[in-house]
């Protein structure tokens, strides 16, 4: 193994509200052998998250418990992953597995971390392992049947609704009866909500007038807001909310590149004044209950019910750029890659 050579992209410079390929460097070492406790494993496909931005912006000076990887060291996401050796008490050389892994050919880790590792369950394609029946799938899932909980006929919005979360939340919202509204940005992705979706209406946040159209769609109110992007959308969802009303907070993406703080929504008494409820979601917190998921949505993708939308970049060289796209908006559905088998 150690003949081999280890394909990687290192963290080489601080992101300040921003990513691009200048932000890590591209390097080679050997395969690196696990220790007691510790499995090398081969990655095969990586999934692309907003909140990765976390690990390139803040510095060492933010905390052990922050997730700030040290300049230098390979830069990290989720993937499914082939173990080759193993040394950790359950996992074994042929596994199939969702860890948290450099960008990099090989890892060696003991999978411990923010969501620790666990074998994909059978008949589980990797990319939905990383997208619609992974952390994805389960905080779109969940994030609807727990936390929202739509009843026939509401109006459900859903913002940043084009994205791997969002355009899970769109299709389950549906299938629960609800009136389902898309924002996102583009025509090509609210074309796609519309067709694909089966949303009953897309609002383009860059050539619409956003409350203008919230306004004229949702003339009654919003009983329930599925929010990933924060921000001034955020605050016009509180305007609008019906009595006994909801609003899922699922990610901020509107925030995280930005230079500065970013304000807090300005008019949050709303909720008192409806007797709204606003409720945060974190999807680790359900990665115990997958199965759950699971059982419920493959059959439905496998059927063609439920449509797993992914943007999948090829190669690891590809991979800085796969991440900037989600923050220039150019990503339809969930960003993922494949890796490239050079090595």
């Amino acid at each position: 193994m150690t003949a081999r050579r280890n394909r990687q992209w290192l963290v080489a410079k601080r992101s300040h509200g921003s990513v691009s390929a200048e932000n890590f460097r591209w390097a080679e070492d050997d395969v690196p052998s696990p220790g007691e406790g510790q499995f090398l494993a081969r990655n095969l496909w990586f999934s692309f998250d907003p909140t990765q931005l976390f690990l390139v912006g803040l510095g060492e000076e933010a905390g052990p418990d922050s997730g700030a990887l040290p300049l230098g060291s390979p830069m990290k996401g989720f993937a499914v992953s082939k173990v080759v050796e193993s040394r950790h008490p359950t996992v074994r050389p042929g596994d199939l597995v969702h860890c948290h892994m450099g960008w990099e050919d090989y890892s060696v880790t003991d999978g411990a971390g923010f969501a620790p590792v666990y074998r994909i369950p059978e008949n589980v394609p990797p990319n939905w392992a990383l997208g619609a029946l992974g952390i994805t799938g389960v905080a779109a899932y969940f994030g609807v049947r727990d936390v929202a909980r739509p009843q026939p006929g509401e109006t459900f919005v859903v913002s940043g609704a084009a994205g791997g979360v969002g355009s899970m939340a769109v299709q389950l919202a549906k299938r629960r009866g609800a009136r389902v509204i898309g924002i996102a940005g583009g025509a090509a992705k609210c074309e796609w909500l519309l067709r694909e979706a089966k949303a009953d209406a897309a609002i383009d946040r860059r050539t619409e007038n956003v409350a203008q159209r919230l306004t004229e769609l949702c003339p009654d109110g919003i009983d329930v807001f599925f929010d990933n992007v924060g921000g001034p959308t955020l605050d016009l969802a509180l305007e609008r909310l019906r009595s006994g009303g909801r609003i899922v907070l699922c990610g901020a993406t509107s925030r995280y590149a930005a230079a500065a703080p970013v304000p807090g929504p300005s008019n949050y008494l709303q909720l008192v004044m409806v007797n709204g409820r606003m409720e945060g979601l974190l999807a680790r917190d359900f990665l115990p209950r997958l199965s759950e998921a699971v059982a419920e949505l493959l059959p439905l993708l496998l059927s063609g019910h439920l449509v797993s939308k992914e943007d999948v970049a090829e190669g690891l060289p590809s991979a800085p750029d796969a991440l900037a796209r989600l923050y220039s908006g150019e990503n339809v559905g969930k960003q993922l890659l494949r890796m490239d088998e050079a090595l």
